[in-house]
């Protein structure tokens, strides 16, 4: 069995950390730095069968104008003759959603904290005519100070000079603004703040303030502007919070007096932001540049005799600090988009039993060396649940199970994901106490 071996540039690629519909997300090491990035890898054959130049483009260009401490980094784009490299900035303390699920709900305390936060990085992308169109807390990650980073700005719009309102219906229907259901135009800042206001609500009360199964209700109860704030909000916070989720996008208040209420105000530091870098804009033609970068090279192993490898090191990057807990501690009660579980069970062995759970789940089931995907239909019948499983070997007769959402909502991963391993419960290494003991661990990977 042999470790993968991939470089592009000066990046020595890793595992995949996160998969969408069509991107794969890698770990990768800066060799001249020792930095740990996160390199979006996308086929440019998928890109042009989907006609996403543009929207791939866009995004790019975006990222790069809209440098901020509260918004992932982009470093650079690299390009191959058959795929397109997006270097990013690796945020390794998870998804905002996860700390909601985890707690039930924040406190007020910890809700303004993020949510000023929040309003910075989106002042900021309005500043620079940049407008997100799909803020929620799945968009919101935390790095390892629990500080929030705004990411994913594949529906983000860059307005036009002159151009007043945008018109794509895009987003997550329960974050949308009354305006953008409507066929009328809308202004991409006001709809942005609609969002953060609907955010600030999840993380103070722990729910949506418009949740129906039915889309018809839900829209409904968005432009009534139906909700009601749990009776243990502070009258400021709903206050606020009644001021922005305005279904009147011209009296809705905007940035500034966002910034200025009372309860946004509470312990409130202006980020001391540096002066803007100068922007360079030339790697972006490498979406459709057809001419092979010789720096950019991928040599790989196929893995058919066996897992990949994955050594103590690798795992330590991508837990938090030295503490393995992180990665396999299901005795918590919460999961993240991207889990992990531990068995001693044979390879063959760990794949076929996945294989069988899966169909036993209604999922199609694609299996190739020992990576298993599942595709089954979204809960609400809207869209695609997808889930990836990878198998790799941690130390002789040790496998690490990576889990990690490919396609669908969030919280439905977090349910399927504990629906999933109370059905392979047989085949889960679990320590006397009944978690895996990571110190222990630690320790037979190390030898």
């Amino acid at each position: 069995m042999k470790k993968v071996t991939r470089k592009a540039g000066k990046y020595e690629i890793g595992r995949t950390i996160g998969e969408g519909t069509f991107a794969k997300v890698k770990f990768a090491v800066n060799t001249e730095t020792g930095e740990s990035v996160a390199i979006k890898v996308l086929a440019k054959i998928t890109i042009l069968k989907h006609k996403m130049v543009d929207q791939i483009r866009r995004e790019i260009s975006i990222m790069k104008i809209v440098r901020h401490p509260n918004i992932v980094r982009l470093h650079e784009v690299l390009s191959s003759r058959e795929k397109i490299y997006i270097v990013l900035e690796l945020v390794t303390g998870g998804e905002l959603f996860d700390q909601i699920v985890y707690k039930g709900k924040l406190s007020e305390k910890q809700s303004r904290r993020f949510f000023q936060q929040l309003i910075d990085a989106v002042a900021h992308c309005h500043s620079k005519g940049v407008y997100h169109r799909d803020l929620k807390p799945e968009n919101l990650l935390l790095d390892s100070h629990g500080n929030l980073k705004v990411s994913d700005f594949g529906l983000s719009a860059l307005q036009p000079q002159g151009i007043e309102l945008l018109h794509t219906t895009c987003g997550t229907p329960n974050y949308l603004a009354p305006e953008v259901l409507s066929s009328q135009g809308y202004d991409g800042a006001a709809a942005d703040l609609w969002s953060c206001g609907v955010i600030l609500y999840v993380l103070m009360a722990g729910f949506l303030p418009f949740d129906e199964t039915d889309l018809p209700t839900l829209y409904k109860k968005i432009k009534a502007a139906e909700f009601t704030c749990p009776c243990g909000f502070s009258s400021d916070a709903k206050s606020l919070i009644h001021k922005i989720l305005d279904p009147n996008p011209e009296t809705r208040i905007k940035i500034e007096g966002i910034k200025n209420h009372p309860w946004f105000q509470q312990h409130y530091v202006p980020l001391k932001h540096g002066e803007d870098e100068e922007i360079n804009l030339d790697d972006v033609g490498a979406v459709s540049d057809d001419i092979e970068d010789e720096s950019v090279t991928e040599q790989s192993d196929s893995g058919k005799n066996g897992p990949l490898i994955m050594n103590a090191f690798e795992m330590i990057t991508h837990s938090q600090g030295l503490n393995l807990s992180a990665l396999f501690d299901r005795g918590q009660d919460y999961v993240k988009r991207q889990t992990r579980f531990v068995s001693r069970e044979p390879a063959k062995v760990i794949m076929s039993t996945i294989e069988a759970v899966g169909e036993s789940m209604n999922f199609k089931v694609h299996t190739r060396c020992y990576k298993t995907r599942l595709e089954g239909i979204s809960a609400n019948k809207t869209g695609q649940f997808v889930v990836v499983l990878e198998v790799y070997e941690v130390a002789p007769s040790l496998y690490m199970v990576d889990v990690r959402k490919a396609a669908g909502d969030t919280l439905e991963y977090h349910r399927f994901y504990k629906n999933l391993c109370a059905r392979l419960e047989n085949i889960i290494w679990k320590a006397k106490d009944g978690a895996p003991n990571s110190h222990a661990l630690l320790r037979t990977m190390t030898r």
